[in-house]
């Protein structure tokens, strides 16, 4: 849990509050408390978390490099939009990162990393049923990683990690849309199907259920767009 700012000491507040910061206003902007496109008003944030204008800048740089916000000519600060024309090239990223380190986690993964895997998909059906998008997006996101983890490649998990976080808000969309209108598949066997490849170290069978995986997310996310008035936007992953 984040802890106050103004409850430190001023030395605390001084090393701390832009790190602070950046962790409230990014996960807000993840959660889409904070809606794409929004202004990022430097005083106003400054006055909220009670520190000077500095803090709040480099709070604003950090969320830039990570490009969850746009620094704008003339300083203006705004949530970087969610542009859905860059959507194809993010899944194709998604769907190749996915595909490597699962394959990755057939090929090197040990006992530990199997029972650690199996605990997230436990965490994630816990979040499923209670219809929890935020948990259940979370869940996700461990599971996803601790294949990854399996599969003993720092750069592979860093990419994935990276298009994970980049991809939160849509996939907060997507999590959102189907728990409304059913339609799509949320619940589904491809995670216990990843488990099975991994545990058989079965590369072939980890890189087909990997791919399907990310097929019926790209799916799923299309038909949200659809249904939001937006022209459907073909997207083609190739193997």
């Amino acid at each position: 849990m984040l802890v106050s700012i103004s409850s430190k000491s001023p030395a605390e507040r001084k090393k701390s509050s832009s790190v602070y910061i950046y962790e409230c206003l990014r996960q807000e902007i993840l959660t889409l408390e904070i809606a794409p496109g929004a202004v990022l008003d430097e005083t106003k944030i400054a006055d909220r978390f009670e520190v000077s204008r500095a803090p709040v800048r480099e709070a604003f740089i950090r969320l830039s490099g990570e490009k969850l916000a746009l620094i704008l000519p003339g300083r203006s600060t705004v949530v970087t939009p969610i542009d859905m024309m860059e959507f194809p090239n993010y899944a194709h990223a998604l769907d190749i990162a996915q595909r490597v380190n699962t394959i990755q986690a057939a090929r090197n993964r040990t006992d530990d990393d199997l029972a650690e895997i199996t605990d997230c998909q436990r965490e994630w059906r816990k979040a499923m049923s209670k219809s929890d998008a935020l948990g259940t997006l979370g869940a996700n996101r461990e599971f996803h990683l601790a294949i990854a983890r399996s599969g003993r490649n720092d750069y592979f998990i860093e990419f994935y990690a990276k298009l994970l976080d980049q991809g939160q808000r849509i996939m907060l969309l997507h999590y959102e849309y189907l728990d409304r209108t059913r339609e799509g598949y949320l619940l589904s066997n491809d995670h216990e199907q990843m488990i099975e490849a991994i545990r058989l170290r079965d590369t072939d069978s980890a890189d087909k259920v990997a791919h399907s995986h990310a097929a019926l997310f790209h799916s799923n996310f299309i038909n949200f767009m659809s249904e939001q008035r937006t022209a459907p936007i073909e997207v083609t992953v190739g193997r």
